[in-house]
């Protein structure tokens, strides 16, 4: 099934050149399904990317889906032009009274400041109460993960010694069998790319929380809680092949003291390319959430979620 879309989405020509089958509200609306609702609050700097990466591994499944995109009202982007945030996002405070079937919220560039500090962090711990009661499953990301496992759980963040950049294997470190893992192989990749992490110490200490998967050099990777209503992942396997390019070559353009991206390009040489690791075990992740975690255990009746 293909994705619905709000009309005019740039992401929607973007993908439909991927062979990626989307429509607009338009052509869903004469269809006789009850898609699943998502939303999708994009906290990244550049929101149409963001929007393209995420649509293209939602779109990995043969339900329908139906996505909204969310924003803080406390914060005004810089990055992305306001003609699209009012043609295509909703404030909070709009979409509050409304349920959905799952539910993204992703990385911001503010890891680097406590949770306090940040302008908008006062409606993110609203939005978090929200979700509980209006979202059957939540996937927390990059920052997200970091400040929602702080919100409920007091986890702390720490500081890194050097941005933690580049591609990454990873394991399972819990039953294999859980659905959120079909398909995945023994090692798998995960982009990242930040400048703190979680500790696996502090997690082990709360015992609302599994960690589900790591890696020897970034961490730990994958967090469940409350039986997989809530996902917090500290990594980026959304990126498109060429994000880690992008931030390796912006960051030197303005002097800032970076590191090569470890496992990405060809032979450690930019010059040879990049080598794809992760594009399956994203679209792995990405689906079986979808499937077993949002469209196995959420109502029919969307208003019964709680």
């Amino acid at each position: 099934m293909p994705l619905n879309l709000p009309n005019g989405l740039p992401a929607i020509q973007a993908l439909k050149q991927e062979n990626i089958f989307v429509f607009d509200r338009d052509r869903a609306a004469r269809q006789d399904i009850r898609p699943l609702r998502i939303v999708i609050l994009n906290l990244m700097p550049i929101k149409i990317t963001t929007e393209t990466d995420l649509i293209r591994l939602l779109s990995n499944t043969p339900l329908q889906l139906e996505i909204t995109f969310m924003k803080v009202k406390s914060h005004t982007p810089k990055n992305t032009p306001i003609e699209h945030m009012k043609m295509f996002y909703k404030d909070f405070e709009i979409l509050k009274e409304e349920r959905f079937d799952g539910m993204i919220i992703t990385g911001a560039p503010v890891e680097q400041m406590d949770y306090e500090q940040v302008g908008y962090w006062s409606e993110m711990q609203e939005i978090f109460n929200w979700s509980r009661t209006h979202v059957t499953s939540t996937l927390y990301i990059c920052w997200a993960a970091q400040a929602g496992l702080y919100h409920f759980y007091g986890i702390p963040k720490y500081p890194l010694p050097a941005k933690m950049f580049g591609i990454f294997p990873h394991k399972i470190t819990t039953d294999r069998t859980l659905p959120i893992f079909r398909g995945f192989d023994d090692k798998f990749y995960v982009p990242h790319s930040r400048h703190t992490e979680i500790r696996r110490e502090d997690i082990e200490k709360c015992s609302d929380l599994t960690i589900l998967a790591e890696s020897n050099e970034s961490g730990v990777y994958m967090v469940m809680a409350r039986n997989g209503r809530e996902f917090f992942i500290t990594g980026h396997s959304e990126y498109a092949p060429n994000t880690l390019d992008n931030e390796y070559k912006r960051d030197l353009g303005k002097g800032l003291p970076i590191n090569m991206p470890q496992n990405y390009y060809i032979d450690n040489n930019p010059d040879k390319g990049i080598e794809v690791l992760w594009r399956g075990h994203a679209n792995l992740l990405f689906t079986n959430w979808l499937n077993y975690y949002v469209y196995q255990e959420t109502p029919y009746n969307i208003d019964e979620i709680k």
